[in-house]
């Protein structure tokens, strides 16, 4: 039989969905590797909160790769992509109900990015790499 598509992305949009429908705010954590494009300033411990309410984000685009959206950051609009590999979870703002994700630690860096600089990649990457994954049921 051959490879299977990882069930993630599905998971992530069925949360986004559910979240839209009953009029709460998703919200995903990113954790920061070479591949992914945030504006660095913003993130704390190797990670970063996103907003991806539609009032929020601009051209949002969901597939099982990535997420890329245009959002704004101190009154500056920037160009987001988060490789599904980053997802460490999706919840709700308001009831922090959700799906959260196992982080490979050897994240594929063979397409480095241009916008994150090699320190601020190798500490996210450390932490990410010391930090154990946490489990949250979802009812």
């Amino acid at each position: 039989m051959s490879d299977l598509i990882s069930t993630k992305p599905y998971m992530i949009r069925a949360i986004h969905e559910w979240c839209v429908d009953n009029n709460l705010t998703p919200h995903l954590l990113v954790a920061v590797n070479t591949q992914t494009r945030v504006p660095i300033a913003f993130v704390k411990d190797g990670e970063i909160v996103l907003n991806l309410n539609y009032s929020a984000t601009k051209d949002l685009h969901m597939d099982n790769e990535a997420i890329v959206f245009s959002a704004r950051f101190g009154g500056v609009s920037q160009n987001l992509y988060v490789p599904m590999n980053a997802v460490k979870g999706i919840f709700a703002r308001e009831n922090g109900q959700g799906m959260f994700f196992e982080i490979d630690t050897k994240m594929n860096a063979e397409n480095v990015s241009g916008n994150v600089d090699s320190d601020v990649a190798s500490k996210s990457t450390t932490a990410t790499e010391k930090k154990k994954p946490t489990l949250t049921i979802v009812k």
